[in-house]
């Protein structure tokens, strides 16, 4: 599982960027000079033709430096849903917008909390010809403010399916939800009988979400892989540099084994994330266990390593002024997205037959 010289190079490139564009400012540079919107969608839809090892890069640095573009939301999710759908119309209509990173798509897709298929209420009900109507409320709709591209999913008479909504539409209301996380904008959307446009067979959407939530766990795991090694990083160097009692704090036996262990969380959530990613680039059929456990360990992982550095800071950690705060605030974030640490690993014991279904 070690990285390519190329994916090597493209880690290089994507620090670089990111360290001379800052928040928003970076989405128009990773996608013009480097593809990043598009780097997983197939050349014949307008893009790079990579994989999951190639974004899982991406994401580690783009959890580095906590960066706010919608790569997780468009490049993932929304592009993963159209490529899993298997519809070659949406596919040829929609992902080329996407790839070049002039249209910002989005998946809604949870409600109540949940990102399974049976959780879905809304209901889509068809109308005349190929016109389809929504209603419902869809809850953490990643990068909402500025899609301009819905997927919707939503249940009709047949099954969950995947729709095309109007962001502007008529009966489409959108609302800002405040977050613990704020540099990761979330959206309430409701539907009124709000017009859709049907994405690949009506009641096949629960195999494409399925596989859209272990591409989405696998690279979210990634990109809280490389919040957490930064947040290391950041300790590391402040053990070095803050004296106490006339000599640096980090030679202190029990400031010398709380980084240790936040180093063995570190490098075994990298593994976790790895092996999701390479599962994910194989088409191994044990992606969906893989991703869970990769979600469930990077998860803790990230939330102990973000705990550790405000500790190990001490008082500086605590202002705002400071960047511990929000890596502990992303860490608590991307714990509950996708699913808790715990609801996944329900679902692998369950899967594994440990616990009855």
């Amino acid at each position: 599982m070690r990285p390519t010289e190329e994916q090597e190079e493209l880690r290089a490139t994507v620090r670089a960027l990111l360290n001379r564009h800052t928040g928003e400012a970076a989405w128009q540079p990773l996608a013009e000079q480097i593809g990043v919107a598009g780097l997983a969608i197939p050349e014949q839809y307008g893009g790079a033709g990579c994989g999951p090892l190639e974004l899982h890069v991406v994401m580690e640095e783009l959890g580095r430096s906590l960066s706010p573009v919608p790569v997780l939301g468009s490049a993932v999710l929304a592009s993963g849903a159209v490529l899993a759908s298997g519809d070659e119309a949406a596919c040829a209509r929609l992902l080329p917008g996407l790839a070049e990173g002039r249209d910002v798509g989005t998946l809604a897709w949870a409600e109540e909390g949940s990102w399974t298929p049976a959780a879905i209420k809304t209901q889509a009900v068809a109308g005349a010809g190929s016109e389809w109507h929504i209603t419902g409320t869809k809850e953490y709709v990643l990068n909402g403010d500025r899609a301009t591209l819905l997927l919707v999913a939503a249940r009709s008479t047949v099954g969950v399916s995947l729709f095309e909504v109007a962001v502007d539409g008529s009966g489409v209301h959108h609302e800002a939800v405040g977050a613990m996380d704020q540099s990761r904008s979330l959206s309430r959307v409701t539907f009124d009988g709000a017009e859709a446009r049907l994405i690949g067979d009506d009641g096949a959407a629960d195999r494409t979400l399925d596989d859209v939530l272990a591409h989405a766990c696998t690279a979210l795991a990634a990109e809280q892989v490389g919040a957490a090694e930064r947040c290391l990083e950041l300790t590391v160097a402040y053990a070095k540099d803050r004296v106490q009692f006339g000599r640096p704090i980090g030679s202190f036996q029990a400031v010398k084994h709380r980084l240790a262990d936040a180093y063995v969380l570190v490098e075994a959530a990298r593994s976790a994330a790895l092996g999701a990613a390479t599962a994910a680039a194989t088409g191994a059929p044990e992606l969906r266990r893989l991703a869970a456990v990769a979600k469930s360990v990077c998860s803790e992982a990230f939330s102990a390593v973000a705990g550790d550095m405000i500790q190990l800071h001490g008082g500086i950690a605590i202002t705002w002024e400071h960047d511990a705060h929000r890596y502990f605030k992303r860490a608590h974030g991307t714990a509950q997205l996708f699913g808790t640490p715990g609801w996944h690993r329900a679902r692998l014991a369950t899967e594994l037959g440990l616990v009855p279904a």
